[in-house]
């Protein structure tokens, strides 16, 4: 009798979407597959903007453990969310075919993008986000709103003083929450590895990484991995706003990344085309292209060096 495959994830709707596609995979293929639910850091703590926690891996740590542990077999995760330095002993073995990497916003009246003069406030905790909507709409504030997809969503509606709120494309697309009204923000740049479902192993349990590798979407893998190498490459998480996307085309890789600071009036922004040969430097020479720029180490360190946790407290 063939052994379980025992899936970490979190509790949340679209984590358990996330977790549930992957076990359809694995079952496909004649694998027995068990869910097991894991609390995570930034699942308990809904109050804190997820920047100024001050540690990295806020939605992975704890199933990290668990894997490690021996617990589990494998974790499933948005790859947006997984440190592009993993914990010792595991390794990213997989992901499946991407979703749409776009940033959508639900807006209750569309005058506030028309008109200069209207103040508006808008929802989003992602530094990313409200770097690149500032730099649009300077005259907007942007505050902070925590929770899982439907959370969100019900605060938006229910709190008359959000005017807009801005989500990921793919999370409502995937629990079917996507209002025929949505805007998608077409010229914003997303995070690096968004709409990429990641599976995370032990890296010596052999057996299971070959079964993960009869999954893995390769062309979703490199382009989640040239991005995620970008932000490795500028020592960046989720308290730096930096944005990247690689688009493969036939042999061609078009690959866009850019860093912004927090109120979006300054950017470095990298374009380069790369042959798909080169998908394993790709993200670190964009990196080191960026940081050639005049401002940018200056800008990066002023970025590290902001202390989040002070205007916690406050």
């Amino acid at each position: 009798m063939s052994r379980t495959i025992r899936i970490a994830t979190r509790g949340s709707a679209l984590a358990l979407w996330q977790a549930n596609a992957v076990k359809t995979a694995l079952e496909a293929r004649g694998n027995n597959c068990e869910i097991i639910p894991i609390k995570s850091s930034g699942d308990i703590n809904l109050t804190q903007p997820i920047y100024t926690m001050g540690i990295s891996g806020v939605f992975t740590k704890e199933l990290d453990i668990s894997l490690l542990n021996n617990e589990t077999d494998i974790a499933v995760h948005s790859l947006k969310d997984v440190p592009t330095q993993l914990a010792e002993g595991l390794e990213l073995v997989s992901v499946l075919p991407r979703g749409s990497y776009q940033d959508v916003a639900l807006i209750k009246n569309k005058a506030i993008l028309e008109n200069s003069g209207i103040p508006a406030n808008i929802a989003s905790s992602s530094l990313r986000r409200r770097a690149q909507w500032l730099a649009k709409y300077p005259h907007h504030t942007v505050q902070d709103i925590r929770g899982n997809v439907q959370t969100r969503l019900r605060k938006f509606q229910e709190t008359q003083q959000i005017d807009a709120v801005i989500f990921a494309k793919a999370g409502l697309e995937r629990l079917n929450l996507l209002p025929e009204d949505a805007m998608v923000l077409d010229w914003m740049l997303p995070s690096p590895a968004q709409g990429i479902v990641g599976i995370v192993c032990r890296d010596n349990n052999e057996s299971i990484k070959r079964i993960c590798s009869e999954i893995n979407h390769k062309p979703s893998f490199i382009a989640g991995s040239i991005e995620r190498q970008f932000m490795q490459t500028l020592q960046a998480g989720c308290s730096v706003p930096v944005s990247a996307l690689a688009v493969l085309n036939d042999e061609e890789i078009e690959f866009r990344g850019a860093m912004h600071n927090f109120d979006g009036t300054q950017c470095f922004e990298v374009n380069i085309p790369f042959n798909r040969s080169e998908w394993e430097t790709a993200g670190k020479k964009s990196a080191d292209m960026l940081l050639k720029e005049d401002g940018a180490h200056d800008l990066l360190a002023v970025i590290k060096n902001k202390k989040w946790k002070d205007e916690a407290d406050s």
